[in-house]
């Protein structure tokens, strides 16, 4: 994976069309009358320095993208990392691809980390159990939220404690 730069944005862009694509059934999301998908705005990721955007690549090409926030979007707490965004390809699934994107992430940004998915989406939550398991190789520390700041499965990680192992 490597961080976004300035040259990635439409990249970015184009990709994020293709994630809004895989979850427009689960989601009931409907096309814009221009064609394209509203996405999320990637503007803090190339601004603010507690947004992250990287690229994943399969040898050489595009694989997937990883948007990540240092704040948690349940409390505020600025120490813990979220995943905003998280998506690979459909090519590259059941590869390891996605599993060596997210090691990757929880080594390069060491602490608390909080994964989240809304609860439509059965494959994300599947994922990231099994993804963050592997990882940590301890229980899972899991929480189903449904209140005004998320509807879904909420995981939780220390990466820091995992390297003192």
């Amino acid at each position: 994976m490597d961080r976004a730069g300035a040259d990635d944005r439409e990249r970015l862009a184009a990709l994020c069309q293709l994630y809004i694509y895989d979850l427009s059934d689960a989601f009931g999301i409907d096309l814009k009358d221009d064609g394209r998908y509203r996405t999320p705005s990637l503007e803090a990721y190339f601004v603010d320095p507690r947004c992250h955007a990287f690229i994943a690549r399969v040898e050489g090409r595009l694989a997937g993208f990883a948007l990540v926030q240092e704040r948690s979007r349940l409390t505020g707490d600025e120490s813990v990392r979220d995943i905003a965004e998280f998506f690979v390809l459909r090519r590259h699934r059941r590869r390891g691809v996605g599993e060596a994107m997210a090691r990757w992430l929880f080594d390069r940004f060491q602490g608390r980390w909080e994964v989240r998915q809304r609860r439509e989406n059965a494959a994300a939550t599947s994922f990231w159990r099994r993804a963050i398991a592997r990882h940590t190789g301890q229980p899972l520390d899991e929480e189903l939220i449904d209140d005004e700041r998320w509807r879904g499965p909420v995981q939780r990680l220390d990466s820091a404690a995992l390297r003192s192992r």
